[in-house]
């Protein structure tokens, strides 16, 4: 046995059994300690970019049922009916009428591209159609507030100038390119009614007609009704993109540094950042897949991280390139038609984009600090959680005349293929 005060093995180690200190645990151990280790890393990474959504999410809660309320009011006093009567061809009084109708039209991009189609068919001109698409998506009440909250002022005042202009771009581009011949051929495809998605909720039309003035309409039980259903409507329609992009936007927020972002974007150089921004913004909202009001979480992490004024603005233009409603043109319209509306699209988000970045330079409205409030650090008693409660009451009050007024029945349609007639409101 060995002695009490030196135990070593027969060849002079330690012994095996009484070498190892509480200092220097097994092998299996360790690799368990470590495992455990990395676990808790992956752990506390998901945590915090779910939370980063979660607050992104309470910060944009209340703007987004004021914009969703605004807007069903809007459209419950403006009929879909007589569009297609409007925009008879591609001249100015048409696309500013397009632009106007776009402006006050539901912000789902699906929706919009779905309802764009379905004026098309009805008559209306093909480059008019596009025009009214667009502005539904980038001209639309509530995407300025969220924007506004998120961002700041400047980038709602270049995201309307921005979204003229390229409006504007587009109407020249698609003259130039969308011959006769073109515009015949999309028309045949429109017509063989493929299915894209937010078919049935583009067909519905609930507006409040009448000789009444636009108030009494309003407050009438069958106004309450109509701006119930757009409301809900609405908000089902976004729901899938807006989650989405707080979750991207969380992800990236927490898990990607800013060094990375500012030589993404060459942020060090402020002449080639503002020549890049323009270029990618509209590229990095395409493999986003991130439409409509969702993706202003993801451009306010891109503005912190770097991207350049115009490069934001140019990245919120994109929810109508992503891929989904890529294959979506190509089902409408063809695929040679699909090709010439992401190149000429993209073509005019860039261009717009960089016209505001030299006009808002120019006036000094560019922001001079990256401070885009995305979280904060804990949820307290301020003006945004007073504001959600008294919204959240609203938004209560909206859902319960819905539900009281056969709305489930029509949610159930809105993602049905377009009857051929639009659904009137009773």
């Amino acid at each position: 046995m060995c002695p009490k005060r030196r135990c070593s093995s027969p060849l002079g180690e330690p012994h095996p059994l009484r070498a190892r200190s509480p200092r220097q645990p097994p092998n299996g151990w360790s690799l368990f300690s470590g495992q455990r280790s990395q676990m808790s890393t992956i752990t506390h990474a998901l945590v915090s970019a779910l939370w980063m959504a979660f607050a992104m999410g309470w910060e944009i809660l209340w703007p987004l049922i004021l914009g969703f309320a605004l807007s069903g009011v809007v459209q419950a006093v403006v009929t879909k009916g007589e569009m297609s009567r409007f925009l008879p061809d591609s001249s100015l009084r048409s696309i500013v009428i397009a632009t106007a109708l776009g402006a006050v039209s539901s912000s789902c991009s699906y929706a919009a591209v779905a309802l764009a189609r379905s004026i098309f068919r009805k008559g209306a001109d093909f480059i008019a159609a596009m025009a009214f698409q667009f502005a539904s998506t980038n001209l639309v009440l509530e995407l300025g507030i969220i924007i506004a909250v998120l961002i700041g002022w400047q980038f709602v005042a270049a995201e309307f100038v921005g979204g003229l202009i390229m409006i504007a771009l587009l109407t020249v581009m698609l003259r130039a390119v969308m011959n006769p011949r073109l515009i015949e051929e999309a028309r045949r495809r429109a017509d063989r009614g493929l299915a894209g998605r937010m078919e049935g909720h583009a067909a519905m039309d609930m507006s409040v007609g009448g000789e009444e003035s636009i108030l009494a309409r309003i407050v009438s039980p069958k106004g309450y009704t109509a701006i119930s259903h757009y409301f809900v409507m609405d908000w089902a329609s976004v729901w899938i993109d807006s989650v989405l992009g707080l979750l991207i936007a969380g992800a990236l927020a927490a898990w990607v540094p800013n060094e990375f972002w500012q030589a993404f974007f060459l942020s060090a150089d402020p002449v080639w950042s503002k020549i890049v921004g323009p270029l990618i913004g509209p590229i990095v909202a395409v493999v986003s897949f991130v439409c409509s009001v969702g993706n202003v979480p993801l451009a306010a992490v891109l503005w912190n991280g770097g991207i350049s004024f115009g490069g934001v603005i140019a990245f919120l233009f994109g929810d109508l390139i992503v891929l989904p409603i890529l294959d979506i043109y190509r089902r409408y319209y063809g695929l040679k038609t699909a090709a010439l509306l992401l190149l000429v699209s993209y073509a005019a988000m860039v261009g717009a984009a960089y016209i505001v970045e030299l006009i808002f330079g120019i006036a000094g409205l560019v922001p001079q600090h990256r401070s885009a409030q995305i979280v904060e650090a804990h949820i307290t008693w301020n003006y945004t959680t007073w504001l959600n409660i008294v919204f959240l009451g609203l938004a209560a009050l909206l859902v319960r005349r819905f539900l009281k007024t056969g709305g489930p029945e029509m949610l159930r349609m809105m993602n049905q293929p377009a009857p051929p007639e639009a659904h009137q409101h009773s």
